[in-house]
This record gives structure tokens, sequence and C-alpha cells, in this order.
């Protein structure tokens, strides 16, 4: 079961389509609100900034009072500089990860692999976030773990009352039943310390009933328990056959028609443009590794 409605999912959760890359519901913005105060999780791209603000006002969310990064990726702080000035809160806090901080201070370093991402924008201001911190949002305990591997600067939310996880893309990104991609993208990929991010989240599963991706949405059920099971199945599978696909063809043309047949040859979920772009990203997570030539 995938939750990926716009607007109030529970008693302290609302879904925003951030529709990055002009894609609906290609980025889900989550916001937390408990007895009056309001957290985010991510930002979205600079473009997107004002339409984000919008909806935000629409579902009687404004002021949002916290912002928390889950990663430096451009598709989830760039908005940052941009959001923050709409917003002209002068409480509002912004957090992520301490090995984020520098990211975002200097974000050319985290477009290296993106064709065509050239405008970033630098922000300061961020307050550093390190494992087993807790953002107490007027008696909702949140706590930062950190997730590791798609990115060194990736942290997740742990909300124990709901036993919810916010993941950003540290696990995968999942856009039906039957369609996903792996975490593996440039310039920051760890292998190692993916499967380790792994095995932490599968040790919480008795304690959870939802992971929330900021790719599509919320999974629940069944599918939330298969996204645990499959984690490191999913990775390596995926991984090992991109690389023997490459040595055959390195079109990514090529490599996204092998992708779809062997990997989500029944999903109703297919948009060739965004396909091409994340297989072109995995197989620039993979040369930036060393994995391929």
């Amino acid at each position: 079961m995938i939750i990926n409605t716009e607007g109030k999912v529970n008693e302290n959760y609302y879904l925003i389509d951030g529709m990055t890359m002009g894609m609906p519901k290609f980025l889900s913005i989550y916001v937390i609100e408990n007895n009056g105060k309001r957290l985010m999780i991510d930002v979205g791209e600079t473009l997107k900034s004002r339409k984000i603000v919008k909806k935000l006002k629409d579902l009687n969310l404004f002021p949002i009072d916290v912002i928390i990064l889950t990663h430096s990726h451009w598709d989830h702080a760039q908005g940052i500089e941009k959001i923050t000035s709409i917003m002209d809160n002068p409480d509002l806090k912004v957090f992520a990860s301490e090995n984020a901080i520098e990211n975002i201070k200097n974000p050319e370093k985290m477009i290296e692999g993106f064709q065509d991402m050239s405008d970033v924008y630098p922000f300061e201001g961020v307050k550093p976030l390190k494992e087993g911190d807790i953002i107490d949002l007027n008696g909702l305990k949140l706590e930062i773990m950190n997730m590791f591997g798609h990115t060194m600067d990736s942290i997740g939310i742990y909300d124990k009352k709901n036993k919810t996880f916010f993941v950003g893309d540290a696990i995968l990104e999942r856009l039906d039943e039957d369609a996903f991609f792996i975490p593996l993208m440039p310039p920051d990929f760890h292998e190692g310390e993916l499967l380790k991010t792994f095995g932490k989240l599968r040790k919480m599963k008795d304690d959870l009933n939802s992971i929330a991706i900021s790719h599509f949405g919320i999974w629940k059920a069944e599918h939330f328990t298969q996204i645990l099971e499959e984690m490191e199945d999913s990775y390596f599978k995926v991984k090992n056959a991109m690389i023997t696909w490459y040595n055959e063809n390195s079109s990514i043309e090529y490599i996204t028609n092998e992708y779809v047949k062997r990997f989500v040859p029944v999903s109703k979920f297919y948009n060739e443009k965004l396909f091409l772009f994340l297989i072109d990203m995995m197989i620039s997570g993979l040369r930036t590794s060393g994995y391929i030539k």
C-alpha cells in the first residue's frame, strides 16, 4: 500500500507534491505538525519554491517552524535559499547532517555527475545534526539517524509515536508496487555504508509500520515489509545487471530498455524521460565509484 496523495495523511503528517523536474509526485515533501508547530522535510529545487509555499498556505501549514534536509542533493536541498527567503520567518530553523553543512555552503560538489545542473545556490545558516539527536516538536519526539551510502550526509528521521521512518533517498526510490530504482547516485555514493544503512533499518522492523520515501510517498502494509526484506538483494541485482549491460552497450537508451524488461516489466508507471534520467544517474554513480570506466 502506498500513500502518495497530496494533503493530510494522518493526525500528524501532510504530503506535498514537490514536482521535481516538473514531474508530478516525483518528489514527496513531508510536513509533520504537532500542537501548532510544523516541521518540513526537504524543500525541493529552487524553481518550485513559490509553488511549494503556496501549497503550504493552501493546506494551512504556513508558516513552517523547522526544516530538515535529508541530504544535500540538488533535488532535496537546492531550494533552501529561495524558500527561506519567501517564508521570511526569522524564527525558522534549518537543520541537516553535520556532514552536509559544507556541501550546502558549497553546492558545486553535489552536482558532479548531474548533467545540465549548472545553477547552484549556496546557503549558510544550517544547524548541524548528528546520530541520536532529538527534535522535539511540541512533545512529538523525532530521532535523527545517520543513513549514509546514497550520500555521506544522508540522515533519516524516526517518529516512534507513529512508527514511521522518513528515509529520504537512503534505501531506494519506489515508484509503484512494481517499479523501483536503487540509491546509486553520484558523486558521494558509498556501497559499504549503504549496506550498513540497510542493516540498521531492518533491525528496526518491529518498531515500524511505514516508511516515508522522498520519491512517491509512504509505504505501508505488505509493501513496507517487502522493501525491508529485499533491499540488499534488489541493490546487488540491479548493480550487477547494469555493469553487464554497460559493458555490452554503453548507450543509456539500451540500458534503460534492458532495465525496464528485467526489473519493471509489469509496472503501470512508466515515464520515458524520468527512466532515462534515473538510469543515467545510476550509470554516473557506477562510474564515479569505479565500478565501470
